[in-house]
């Protein structure tokens, strides 16, 4: 009977035999604890630079990296030699050890590899280490002490500096205008071979990844973004590598019909971001809540914006519905704003996990300021002199006020409570 592996924490589905999915040389270390980072080093025919790349990278690391950090080879799909070199590093050099699958892709590699690393962070970049490695340690540091959880080397941001040649730029940069436009992505550089990963994020994310080859790290990003997750972006020194064996016009192909997927999937709501769980939101996604002084004087500035949009709307509306009905349309239009605000700006909770909850509690909340602005102006309607919009704007205001102080205890301990850490 063949033995399967079993990755915990994903799907539990069975991995493919190891004798027909990898071949694995664990490498040699001084120690038998887990390190804190591997990094993994996927590689398709590249016996030349292969050696070369992986002495000055497991170099860097001794000398240079503060963490204790492993290399993993992973050879997919070769044809060449770059196996037998990869076998050579893993038993010479510590910490390097070598991983070979027989279907090739990149997504395909960082997959299942990652899916069994024992590390803390799991990190990959391109074997011609056009990254320089001084980028290392400011892409892995967040994830480490779990500020960010997911990590990328930027080409595209302020303070890059980059050596490459027209047609890729331009290429570069259209592909990432166009996820802008077509998925609404908020990251700048999605292809960049420079990215890391928290391990307990990626056990959960890996297994609603679909694509196994160039659009890996795309969709692995836009899932991501989707799920509320923070994505800290480093800006990088890059220098392209003439002797790239990338195919850029069947990547290209591929990241466009990986495009349409997504977005398809997403308009239909197939991308699997529910299998998340509002614990796991709540526990991995949530920022950090900012200190109460903090808060208040942020809720204090949401409300002056919404109490000037309120008065300006209830001015327009009032000749037109009346006084009772201009108020409950102005309090309502504010009212999702307000939330929308608040929720992003005050209580510093991001992503589309639990938005609807908090709208809807939200508007639990406008009622208790519709509840007070309709009884003072019920009040002022009551009395025998007929109000002027001069005094009603003054009651309302200060009805609206009094509403506020509700309203943030309302958000502090019940709309927002558990989505912050």
């Amino acid at each position: 009977m063949e033995a399967t592996t079993v990755v915990p924490g994903l799907d539990r589905t069975p991995l493919p035999p190891p004798s027909r999915q990898l071949q694995t040389l664990p490498g040699r270390r001084s120690d038998d604890r887990p390190s804190r980072v591997e990094i993994l080093v996927p590689v398709k025919n590249e016996e030349s630079g292969l050696a070369s790349s992986v002495r000055r990278l497991r170099t860097y690391l001794d000398v240079s990296y503060p963490f204790s950090a492993d290399v993993c080879i992973v050879d997919n799909g070769s044809t060449d030699s770059t196996w037998d070199v990869a076998q050579e590093l893993a038993d010479e050099l510590d910490g390097v050890r070598a991983v070979r699958l027989e279907r090739p892709g990149r997504g395909n590699a960082l997959k299942t590899v990652w899916s069994c690393s024992d590390a803390e962070v799991l990190a990959y970049m391109d074997v011609d280490l056009s990254t320089d490695l001084d980028a290392l340690l400011p892409l892995t540091a967040p994830l480490l002490s779990r500020h960010s959880d997911v990590a990328i080397g930027t080409r595209l941001a302020p303070g890059s500096r980059v050596v490459r040649g027209s047609y890729r730029e331009v290429l570069s940069r259209g592909y990432n205008l166009l996820l802008r436009t077509a998925l609404g992505v908020r990251f700048s550089d999605a292809q960049c071979g420079f990215k890391a990963v928290r391990a307990d994020v990626a056990a959960r994310l890996l297994p609603l990844v679909k694509d196994g080859s160039w659009f890996f790290d795309t969709e692995l990003l836009v899932l991501a973004e989707r799920a509320g997750l923070r994505i800290h972006e480093v800006p990088v020194d890059w220098v392209d590598d003439p002797d790239s064996r990338v195919d850029v016009r069947k990547t290209v192909l591929e990241d466009l019909r990986g495009v349409v997927r997504v977005r398809r999937d997403a308009a239909h709501g197939r991308l699997g971001l529910e299998a998340l769980g509002d614990e796991f939101a709540r526990r991995t996604l949530g920022p950090t809540q900012a200190p109460l002084p903090v808060r208040l004087a942020r809720f204090a500035a949401v409300g002056v914006l919404s109490t000037v949009a309120y008065a300006a709307l209830f001015l327009l509306l009032r000749t037109v519905l009346g006084a009772q009905a201009a108020n409950l349309a102005s309090l309502l239009i504010t009212a999702v704003a307000n939330t929308a605000l608040n929720r992003r700006f005050t209580f510093g909770v991001s992503g589309r996990v639990g938005r609807t909850t908090h709208h809807l509690k939200g508007l639990v909340t406008f009622g208790v300021g519709w509840g007070l602005t309709a009884g003072t102006l019920a009040l002022l309607h009551a009395s025998a002199a007929t109000p002027s919009t001069t005094v009603e704007i003054v009651a309302l205001t200060a009805a609206n006020l009094a509403a506020t102080v509700v309203k943030f205890g309302l958000f502090h301990a019940w709309v927002f409570t558990g989505d912050q850490k």
